[in-house]
């Protein structure tokens, strides 16, 4: 291809470490030769819909190389789902700016959004190369073996958990039970990262309740009455779409947004976290806590993983160099390279857009217990290289004094 601009967009929920992968564009775009002026969506597709596009040449090294450790979306998100009539404006404003490199960092419907722009410009014979790479912290996309963002949100989770079941297991006369909600529509890899903060069986979290296992109400119970004769309180970590055998969201919201998934905890509804803390109150009696910290999980900058930052940006590089050689239609993918037990170790990848527009992860079988509500070791040794280790903190030896 002959030299052209490049455009850049960031779309659906925000991570920790999105930013990094915006820097890896930019660089990687301003040091090749093939491309020119580097301009950004402001506010996802809708910046190319309304006009909207911001000269990310004219910014300095400094601030990009910033971007790095710059939490959120820096470009400004957007959850716009592509209509017909919006192909042909958005062709005018690609031809108008010269763009022949679109890049979008996002999940599932913005490998969609990509796949569709350049399938239409491919159609009429614009010739654009169009390259994903991935973000989102419920870890869901097809094709990977994690996505950047989901090692900072997990690390998120298991200290929220970790720093949180230690305030539970000391408040327990007052509140024997907390309840902390995860983001992830359908996923439960988010839930299931609060296990890393358990070292022994009175740690939190006692109940993980993941997506991927129907939801019983009667089992819940008897599972949050045996962890509070042990231990005195009760740690559960849910996912916000945990749902019942039928298929009902436990949130009960009937709230949707453009791409028809139930907003859960939306206006209209309730969070699947309350809805747990009525059922062990109106069962037990007991005063608790819920725990609902939404999208803190995904843009806590203190708590991002190195490795989560690293990877992030190298996702970016690497659709750059797919890009400058031709490679088009893809997501750049993470794939472990390291065999159990051995030091982690990854490499890229690329999966094409279609299929991760259509594909979603949910966790897999071998991850979860038998019970439905914990983890196997199996997932452990998946998600702690991710994580990192984490802190100790001291307990005392609960040992009744004599005179």
């Amino acid at each position: 291809m002959a030299v052209g601009n490049v455009l850049i967009g960031q779309s659906g929920g925000p991570t920790a470490v999105i930013n990094a992968s915006l820097c890896g564009v930019i660089e990687g775009a301003r040091a090749s030769r093939k491309m020119g002026r580097v301009f950004g969506m402001r506010f996802g597709i809708e910046g190319v819909l309304g006009d909207f596009l911001l000269d990310l040449s004219a910014e300095s090294a400094s601030t990009i190389k910033s971007l790095r450790t710059t939490p959120s979306s820096a470009l400004g998100s957007s959850r716009h789902k592509l209509k017909e009539p919006d192909f042909e404006p958005i062709l005018k404003q690609l031809r108008k700016y010269d763009i022949r490199y679109l890049f979008m960092i996002g999940g599932n419907d913005t490998m969609d959004t990509i796949h569709r722009v350049t399938e239409y410009a491919g159609s009429v014979g614009y010739e654009m190369v169009g390259v994903g790479a991935p973000k989102t912290v419920d870890n869901d996309l097809f094709g990977v073996d994690h996505t950047p963002g989901y090692p900072s949100a997990a690390r998120y989770v298991a200290m929220s958990v970790q720093q949180g079941g230690l305030l539970a297991r000391d408040m327990q006369r007052v509140d024997p039970f907390t309840v902390f909600q995860t983001v992830g529509r359908s996923a439960g890899w988010l839930p299931a990262a609060a296990s890393l903060a358990k070292r022994r069986p009175e740690d939190p979290p006692h109940i993980i309740l993941m997506p991927e296992r129907p939801f019983d109400q009667a089992t819940f119970l008897a599972a949050a009455e045996t962890a509070y004769k042990k231990f005195g309180f009760v740690s559960v970590v849910c996912g916000e779409g945990i749902t019942h055998a039928d298929g009902t969201p436990v949130s009960a919201s009937q709230v949707t947004d453009k791409f028809s998934n139930v907003e859960f905890g939306a206006m209209g509804g309730t969070s699947a976290a309350m809805m747990l803390h009525r059922m062990l109150t109106n069962a037990f009696g007991w005063r608790g806590e819920f725990q609902v910290t939404e999208s803190l999980q995904m843009c806590a900058a203190d708590r991002a993983v190195k490795r989560d930052i690293d990877e992030a940006y190298l996702c970016g590089c690497e659709a750059v160099k797919l890009a400058t050689r031709g490679e088009g239609g893809v997501m750049v993918t993470i794939e472990r390279s390291s065999k159990r037990g051995q030091p982690y170790r990854a490499k890229f990848g690329t999966i094409p857009l279609k299929k991760v527009a259509i594909n979603a992860r949910p966790m897999d079988d071998k991850y979860i217990g038998k019970d439905g509500m914990s983890v196997t070791k199996a997932f452990y040794d998946y998600a702690a290289p991710l994580v990192g280790e984490l802190p100790e903190y001291a307990s005392l030896t609960i040992k009744k004094a004599r005179a």
